[in-house]
């Protein structure tokens, strides 16, 4: 990993106090007061997989706060403070983000948390930050019931965590707006539907297959995978014998490439469909570029490339010489970063030009609205993004290339 001069990546938490400039002290309900220099240094946390199978995605998101980070600091945005990022690795491991949820929670400079990129990762940290009254904003996190409870989907809709927000779409709409896709669109009327068992690819999987056997597909087969096998010969088999003509699959690119190319290398002439967790370049050298072609991702939000409110942020990004690429969710850690940055600014302003204890900038979230990287960003009464847009990706060449973008039409 590269050091960032603005970027602390695993240093211990007891070095908190040292973030704060002169003599300022902090508050024992979490926050900062003014120094004798009135300036102040708050800490945003980033909790992301940086090793392991799933590290593009996560280091990305890190790469993305971190500009934000330097822009916010470069601008003086925030009167009087001057923000820094601490930044975690969880592994894609809910017991590691717990671990690290309990460590941001324990340093009081941190005023609020990007991530994580797993929602099974955050079913763990979320009582941890509430809690403690500090604010999350995860920008990949798309399992519904995390910010509307275990039975939104029958229509009784609770916010279990008011410190919960996040700027990324949810599956309540992700899968459906594939089925409508698959169905109308490609054609396809018989699926087999794969999942790795977690928290996002099992309800992903599950909205798919709502809608695509309300729009009249037949589904011809479902399997449970366990994504670390990366032995999927058994399941292929199964794929091809069921005479399908699409294989759904809930779940990320480390399993769903090794998957999708031995589907293929079985026999079953099939396109593979998944969501926004194989959408990564990663997903088509891990299947092939030749078993991968015409298969379909579908990702939250319009692609940033074609936006003009993401100009700035992909020159910016470019020039700051990252390693990695942004990946999927590079648009949305941004601008989940920003937001935490516009509501310390409105809790700050609102608390006489000091920085506030945590709950106040919670508060501050609920109303931050602004033009981010991936368009208009705000948050509805269940913290959720009010930007609805997803965009379905199809591999051509090698490349996953956007085909259409829009909105679910229930």
């Amino acid at each position: 990993m590269r050091n960032r001069s603005l970027l602390i990546l695993t240093t211990a938490v007891t070095t908190g106090a040292l973030t704060l400039t002169a003599c300022g002290s902090r508050d024992d309900k979490g926050g900062a007061e003014n120094g004798d220099s009135g300036n102040v240094t708050v800490t945003i946390g980033l909790d992301a997989p940086l090793t392991g199978e799933l590290s593009a995605l996560g280091l990305g998101i890190k790469n993305s706060a971190d500009l934000a980070v330097k822009t916010a600091n470069k601008k003086s945005y925030v009167k009087g403070v001057t923000f820094k990022l601490e930044s975690l690795d969880d592994q894609a491991q809910p017991s590691s983000g717990q671990q690290n949820a309990t460590k941001f929670v324990a340093d009081k400079t941190v005023l609020g948390v990007v991530g994580p990129l797993n929602s099974g990762v955050a079913e763990s940290m979320q009582k941890v930050f509430d809690d403690a009254k500090l604010v999350q904003v995860s920008p990949a996190n798309t399992n519904p019931s995390l910010s509307q409870g275990i039975n939104w989907s029958t229509g009784e809709k609770k916010r279990g965590y008011k410190s919960y927000f996040r700027t990324a779409t949810t599956d309540a709409i992700q899968g459906p707006f594939a089925a409508q896709y698959v169905f109308k669109e490609a054609k396809k009327t018989k699926a087999f539907i794969i999942d790795d068992k977690k928290t996002y690819g099992a309800g992903l999987a599950g909205t798919f297959k709502g809608e695509f056997e309300k729009l009249g597909g037949k589904v011809v087969g479902t399997q449970h995978i366990n994504p670390d096998t990366k032995d999927f010969s058994a399941v292929a088999t199964q794929v091809k014998s069921s005479g399908a003509d699409v294989v759904y699959y809930g779940g990320e690119y480390p399993a769903g490439g090794p998957l999708a190319k031995q589907i293929k290398a079985a026999g079953a002439k099939v396109t593979v469909v998944g969501g926004d967790a194989i959408f990564s370049p990663e997903y088509v050298k891990l299947a092939s570029p030749a078993a991968a072609d015409g298969d379909i991702a579908t990702s939250v939000g319009a692609p940033i490339e074609s936006l003009p409110s993401a100009k700035d942020f992909l020159a910016n990004y470019k020039a700051e010489n990252y390693k990695e690429a942004y990946e999927a969710y590079g648009g949305y850690a941004y601008d989940s970063t920003w937001a935490i940055i516009e509501a310390v600014k409105k809790a700050t302003e609102g608390n006489g030009g000091k920085v506030p204890e945590r709950a106040k900038v919670v508060e501050a979230m609920q109303s931050v609205s602004f033009e981010g990287v991936t368009g208009s960003v705000a948050f509805d009464e269940f913290g959720d993004t009010t930007n609805k847009q997803l965009t379905v990706y199809k591999v051509e060449g090698g490349a996953f290339k956007p085909v259409k973008s829009g909105t679910f039409g229930g």
